[in-house]
């Protein structure tokens, strides 16, 4: 049994990586298995049809944010500490954000297109970045714009990972960076001097 389970992790772990590359449609169960290198009975064993191991990578993906955004929480000294972190992720995963784009956005579009049943489960990853940044936020005493501003990071993290992929330009994705982590201090200038104000009156 360990080792069927070892298998059936080496599969969706290869499919992820090839529905991030390749993208979900044009790979096959035969480039997935000849990644992994085993048969295609085997292969079938574990994974009856191409939704059932997309469900796999999703899930994967979905685990392994939630880990993610767990390590920021433990490792970041506060909130903009740990939304520098999300901002970060930019330069973390560069190279291959300029070669294949953000894994998250790439299949969410595709699926889309496809008109696929999963498309809201791929979505999912964008909401767990959603929830996790707009409480960041709150906790920085922004109220009732946190979920704004969460969906504007993202927003503007997805349009850097889009145009680094179409031009593959690493010092553009660092000054972007750079204009978010301004754009989060500058947040942060303006809602001291708010407080400060109510403070006074």
């Amino acid at each position: 049994m360990i080792v069927e389970q070892g298998t059936r992790e080496r599969i969706v772990e290869a499919a992820d990586q090839l529905f991030y590359q390749q993208g979900f449609e044009p790979t096959s169960f035969a480039d997935i298995a000849a990644e992994v290198g085993i048969s295609r009975g085997n292969f079938y064993y574990h994974f009856k049809t191409k939704d059932e191991i997309l469900d796999a990578v999703i899930n994967r993906r979905l685990t392994n944010t939630e880990q993610m955004l767990d390590h920021w929480e433990a490792t970041g000294e506060d909130p903009v500490a740990r939304i520098r972190s999300f901002i970060h992720i930019l330069i973390v995963n560069g190279e291959k954000i300029r070669r294949y784009g953000c894994p998250v956005g790439t299949l969410s579009a595709e699926l889309a297109k496809l008109n696929h049943a999963a498309q809201s489960d791929a979505a999912g990853l964008f909401t767990l970045f959603r929830v996790w940044l707009g409480r960041q936020f709150t906790r920085l005493g922004f109220a009732e714009r946190s979920d704004g501003m969460a969906m504007h990071l993202l927003a503007r993290s997805q349009g850097v990972a889009a145009l680094a992929n179409a031009f593959g330009d690493e010092k553009f994705v660092q000054y972007e960076v750079d204009q978010m982590c301004d754009w989060l201090y500058g947040q942060m200038r303006s809602l001291r001097t708010r407080n400060n104000h109510a403070a006074t009156k």
